[in-house]
């Protein structure tokens, strides 16, 4: 018999949970490549991604309220369609999640290790599966530590964006042309940056009264994300310019 799950966190933590998994790998992977798709426009890209991650995340949100189980859209799609859907849905979850860990961990062997990157993102798997398998208090608390320390360095480039200098135009390199297909993929890329909100879904039986923790835990955790990629972006753009963000190695996707 399964055992059940404990109801150990609150709204603050289940917060924290999602931006653990939003705050990271888009802003350090995809800033550079959406601007080199959106070109000025990459603000309205960021707007534009966030608009459509919130109606996902609202209809998230309801569904986990509605049904307050461990599963996220396997349980969803169990009770709302049937048992087929249910496990197309869950595998699709499985495959995108797995996607996206291995996208952190790259990101964090690349940052952190670029002499060794692969190695690092293995270790990096390792630990995040241990501090896992002890349990979700554990993993909220590594996720507090995790947080502060990423808000800490995208804070150093806001302040180190606005103090300096502002960037002067590059008059010998043509500009990234603006086109509506290069807005929707800048979008479609930054999009990627907010489906963390998708693992606070996961929590239904983990967090104490689902149906109020989560109808606010997502929206607010989404709004935190929101803010902080448009500072981070405003910085980039002023500090940086269109084209050097769109070539950078920084805040792109490991161009060489």
């Amino acid at each position: 018999m399964t055992r059940p799950l404990q109801r150990n966190l609150g709204t603050a933590d289940a917060v924290v949970l999602g931006l653990g998994a939003m705050l990271g790998t888009g802003v350090f992977t995809a800033l550079g490549t959406a601007a080199g798709a959106a070109g000025r426009w990459l603000l309205a890209a960021l707007v534009l991604a966030a608009v459509v991650a919130t109606c996902n995340a609202l209809s998230s949100a309801d569904l986990a309220a509605a049904h307050p189980q461990a599963g996220g859209s396997y349980v969803y799609a169990a009770a709302r369609i049937g048992p087929w859907s249910a496990r197309l849905a869950g595998s699709a979850f499985l495959a995108g999640k797995t996607a996206s860990a291995a996208a952190a961990a790259g990101t964090f062997g690349t940052y952190l290790v670029p002499a060794a990157p692969t190695a690092a993102a293995v270790l990096a798997v390792a630990a995040v599966t241990v501090i896992n398998t002890v349990g979700v208090r554990w993993t909220a608390r590594a996720t507090w530590v995790l947080v502060v320390v990423v808000l800490a360095v995208l804070a150093a480039v806001v302040v180190a964006g606005f103090a300096g200098p502002a960037a002067a135009p590059l008059t010998a390199v043509a500009p990234v042309p603006v086109t509506a297909d290069g807005v929707l993929s800048g979008a479609g890329l930054l999009f990627f940056a907010f489906a963390g909100y998708a693992r606070m879904a996961t929590l239904g039986e983990e967090v104490r009264d689902p149906r109020a923790t989560l109808r606010r835990a997502i929206p607010l955790a989404l709004g935190i994300a929101l803010a902080v990629y448009l500072l981070v972006a405003l910085a980039a753009l002023r500090g940086l310019g269109v084209t050097r963000l769109s070539a950078s190695d920084a805040l792109g996707a490991g161009r060489g």
